[in-house]
């Protein structure tokens, strides 16, 4: 039995050119701060303003309407799409004017929930925004000599305000791997003790240090299932902005299939049967019986890909 695959993976797909040769020019990013058709996102402790007229959409906002946090606040630049430039900024609703129409016409929503509802690429805007405002939030002092940092590179690098220290800090991204490790016809799937019940989902877990995909993919599998993997093939990936992962899909095959779980990693483990993928998968955004997670995850398309035989 298989099932056709066309989904997108959430998170991916932004449209935008992150247009990394212009985050030095202070002369352009002026400009396109006074520019008219500019389009900025506020963003309100990490929640995303949304417009929810129509259809769920990102609450792009002009210079002219959100003047009073420009002021104050220094914008991240996002982009530049059909030579319109976008930013995202971090903005205070309890300071803006009462008769703000920026405000009103929109709603904070926290993006993980609505991500699936944004037209696709919007996602993806959403998540740069979410992990890079995160990452200044976390990063307000320098960590070499503790004293105060300062945004610079509209956004991509923050610098200590120490003369004498001026180190340099750069965004990071954190890569996991997540893989669905399968014997023929069926996969292996786990669930964690925070896990809702009756929800399984593919195994996944940090790289280390000095260590290539493949490496992390054997050595998470067997930590946690104590199953042996042979072949591992790269899927696809996904941005992850809970605060600033990678989750890199892949596929492993199994060389060993008497499963040893970790205790302090799973509560469970079993393989599971082609058809029971296919019926988990259906029940993934219903939150009764056995299910894989919904298909914001990479571990739903992962199944996906795999029932449809890619």
């Amino acid at each position: 039995m298989t099932i056709e695959y066309d989904d997108p993976i959430t998170f991916s797909g932004s449209p935008l050119d992150r247009v990394d040769q212009r985050r030095k020019d202070g002369d352009w990013l002026s400009d396109q701060l006074m520019n008219p058709s500019t389009r900025l996102l506020p963003m309100s402790r990490l929640r995303a303003l949304i417009d929810l007229d129509v259809e769920a959409e990102i609450g792009w906002r002009s210079p002219i309407e959100a003047i009073d946090l420009l002021e104050e606040y220094r914008p991240l630049l996002l982009g530049v799409n059909d030579g319109v430039a976008h930013f995202a900024i971090e903005a205070d609703p309890r300071k803006a004017p009462r008769d703000a129409t920026w405000l009103s016409r929109g709603k904070f929503i926290d993006v993980r929930s609505i991500a699936p509802s944004v037209p696709v690429g919007e996602a993806g805007i959403l998540a740069q925004a979410r992990s890079m405002l995160d990452w200044h939030q976390r990063h307000r002092f320098c960590a070499v000599c503790g004293q105060p940092s300062e945004m610079r590179d509209a956004g991509y690098m923050r610098q200590c305000t120490d003369d004498e220290c001026g180190a340099q800090h750069f965004p990071r991204t954190d890569p996991v791997t997540i893989m669905l490790v399968f014997d023929g016809d069926r996969c292996l799937l786990g669930r964690q003790p925070r896990f809702p019940e009756g929800s399984y989902s593919a195994l996944a877990g940090f790289m280390e240090p000095g260590e290539s995909i493949e490496e992390c993919v054997r050595r998470e599998i067997w930590e946690e299932a104590g199953i042996k993997v042979g072949e591992v093939r790269y899927v696809a990936s996904q941005p992850w902005p809970f605060p600033s992962s990678l989750m890199i899909g892949c596929f492993a095959e199994a060389q060993s299939t008497e499963i040893n779980i970790d205790p302090n990693e799973l509560d469970d483990a079993r393989w599971f049967h082609r058809e029971e993928i296919l019926q988990m998968i259906e029940r993934s955004e219903s939150g009764e019986g056995l299910r894989m997670p919904p298909s914001l995850s990479l571990a739903h398309q992962l199944a996906r890909r795999w029932l449809a035989g890619i």
